[in-house]
């Protein structure tokens, strides 16, 4: 914040610049202002002092982010506007949300690639190689608060740790479909994922097509993931559409293999058997799936605000790839 490179000693011209004294925890600015530095780990120094304007810095990591908000707020009352202004990786915590969302509050965001005059091309390529797509990429990089609903039957770094780059040999290949009927702007997505079974025993998520389109468009999309993957069948869900979504897949490819499968269970109850593969680390993201991804770790059982299209795909796959459909039928 004050030596490094865009520190407030090297932004200025070397005519204007502060005077530093870390001695004092103190600079002095040519028109005579000053500023007075803290330390995060210590929040009961900012008992007593007064200010009019604090900048911190990383406040998502701070060890005691409460203790340190609630007494540099008693403190921040000179001038006629005081303010605060805080630059951080937006991890998931607590307080941030709260303070996200408290009003008063504005959020600016920014991405590093969005300084890529600033910094290396080699670097910005590398960034872009090994963490795009992923949670620490969408968090460090993009600048994302990546949600998470408490009670959720999924977590993000649970899900990142299982992530991988590539699949091993597939034995089996299923694109899933949790279809919808309508392609309004209210209308459901059409849920859509192709997932394939390891040698390995392991099950890997490979693509999420999704969409918002007409039957005779989704249909053709999941038909067009089938043949990339040379998967072996394609599962869909039949409750919502009944025959027309057989139907609809025939129209586009009459010979496909196709099973449907009719939820005799709610979501929730079907989810969880899938949720338990991921926990024992059986499940595995092959790239990054923002969307899927954001929908499992804001799907909590008995709490549905919105159809979760994705995630019923995915179960839908996984159920059929590892929960042996052949001793339970094929009514989840």
């Amino acid at each position: 914040m004050i030596e490094g490179e865009s520190g407030l000693l090297n932004v200025f011209p070397p005519d204007q610049r502060p005077i530093y004294q870390p001695s004092l925890r103190r600079i002095t600015f040519q028109n005579g202002a000053t500023a007075t530095y803290y330390s995060a780990e210590e929040p009961e120094r900012l008992r007593g002092p007064q200010h009019q304007f604090c900048w911190l810095d990383e406040l998502a990591v701070y060890p005691e982010p409460e203790a340190l908000w609630d007494n540099l707020q008693f403190g921040l009352r000179l001038g006629t506007n005081p303010r605060v202004i805080a630059t951080t990786t937006p991890k998931p915590t607590k307080f941030l949300r709260n303070l996200a969302a408290a009003p008063g509050t504005l959020i600016t965001r920014g991405s590093t690639f969005a300084n890529r005059e600033n910094l290396p091309a080699v670097v910005l390529a590398r960034f872009q190689s090994v963490y795009g797509g992923t949670r620490i990429g969408r968090q460090e990089l993009e600048g994302e608060l990546l949600e998470e609903a408490e009670g959720a039957l999924w977590h993000r770094q649970q899900v990142e740790e299982l992530r991988v780059r590539h699949a091993p040999e597939l034995s089996r290949v299923v694109v899933a479909i949790d279809p919808s009927v309508t392609a309004t702007e209210s209308s459901d997505e059409c849920g859509i994922i192709a997932a394939g079974l390891g040698v390995d025993g392991h099950g890997y998520v490979l693509k999420d097509g999704t969409c918002r389109l007409p039957p005779a468009q989704w249909a053709q999309r999941a038909v067009s993931m089938f043949d990339h993957f040379q998967a072996d069948r394609i599962i869909a869900e039949t409750n919502n559409g009944g025959d027309l979504v057989e139907s609809v897949i025939r129209t586009v490819r009459p010979s496909i293999s196709y099973t449907k499968v009719t939820a005799s269970r709610g979501k929730a109850v079907r989810a969880e058997p899938i949720a338990s593969l991921y926990e024992q680390g059986r499940i595995h993201h092959v790239g990054g799936f923002d969307a899927l991804e954001d929908e499992m770790v804001n799907f909590v059982p008995g709490m549905l605000t919105a159809s979760p299209n994705r995630v019923d795909a995915m179960v839908w796959a996984f159920s059929f790839l590892m929960i042996k459909p052949e001793v339970q039928g094929m009514f989840f």
